[in-house]
């Protein structure tokens, strides 16, 4: 979604991972991102090593510190962040890899409002310290339709319905503190613009360009109790662009393409608030 949105705003090339930016080219942006990462620590810890929020922010620190050294000054380093945006899409694996996972003891110590409430005091204060290290235009992303990933329907039946509803509205209970939380952080800051992508709205609301998609299969064969991720050296289907899930619970390139296009300009008033990720790139 990261490397799309980049071409929507006319980068050229992707934007380089932490691990591997290096000099002048940290002046065009610095991609965080880690797969199985999440806003708590523990999130995604039975799938190996990944980067939590807490430690991607670290490392931003330390971009922060290095984009001083080379522009010199810190009135010149917060012009530049000033003017960045930022792209924060977390939560998904806290729920994934975490809370409805059989790894981990929080579903059992926390009920769904407890856990939602837990967790977005943590993703409030992270993205209180990305404000306090400059950054001042922020897209926040919601979490999706987790529901209704194969791996989830797998793991939990559906009871009749199309999706896992009880995961559904587990998400939302945390998706619903969102806005609040974005319209706090645009009265209560100085000079900021944040904004609220509702990916999971975005899902349930197909445009007529969106075309037939093969929802409820999966393009790979899955280890599905185990991390929800493709089955080694196994043989993907051949027409991948037809489905919305790659593995259990990762989205195709074609079905980001379709999904990213409207987090950057919106389809639907309630696909972003208050507004999109293109207007965000005008102030």
């Amino acid at each position: 979604m990261a490397d799309i949105l980049a071409e929507l705003l006319g980068f050229d090339n992707s934007i380089p991972s932490f691990a591997k930016a290096r000099g002048d080219e940290i002046l065009k942006g610095v991609n965080y991102a880690s797969g199985a990462a999440g806003i708590r620590d523990e999130s995604g810890a039975h799938l190996g090593a990944r980067i939590s929020l807490n430690m991607q922010l670290k490392n931003h620190r330390i971009t922060v510190s290095r984009i001083r050294s080379i522009l010199g000054d810190n009135k010149s380093t917060a012009n530049l962040l000033n003017k960045c945006i930022y792209t924060v899409g977390m939560g998904n694996n806290d729920y994934i890899n975490n809370y409805f996972s059989q790894y981990y003891p929080t579903r059992s110590m926390y009920t769904p409002e407890q856990y939602s409430t837990l967790l977005f005091q943590e993703f409030s204060h992270q993205l209180k310290i990305l404000y306090n290290l400059g950054a001042r235009k922020v897209a926040v992303f919601g979490i999706g339709v987790i529901g209704c990933t194969p791996g989830m329907i797998a793991m939990y039946g559906t009871n009749g319905s199309l999706c896992v509803d009880f995961v559904n509205d587990a998400v939302q209970l945390f998706n619903a503190k969102l806005i609040p939380l974005v319209e706090d952080f645009n009265k209560d800051t100085l000079n900021s613009s944040f904004i609220f992508i509702d990916t999971y709205q975005i899902a349930l609301t197909p445009t007529p360009t969106t075309g037939a998609q093969v929802t409820n299969a999966t393009c790979c064969d899955v280890i599905t109790t185990i991390s929800f991720q493709c089955i080694p050296l196994g043989i993907p289907c051949k027409n991948r662009d037809d489905y919305t899930f790659w593995d259990a619970v990762h989205p195709t390139e074609a079905s980001n393409l379709i999904s990213t296009q409207r987090y950057y300009s919106a389809a639907f008033p309630s696909d972003s608030y208050p507004f999109d990720i293109r207007h965000l790139a005008l102030l």
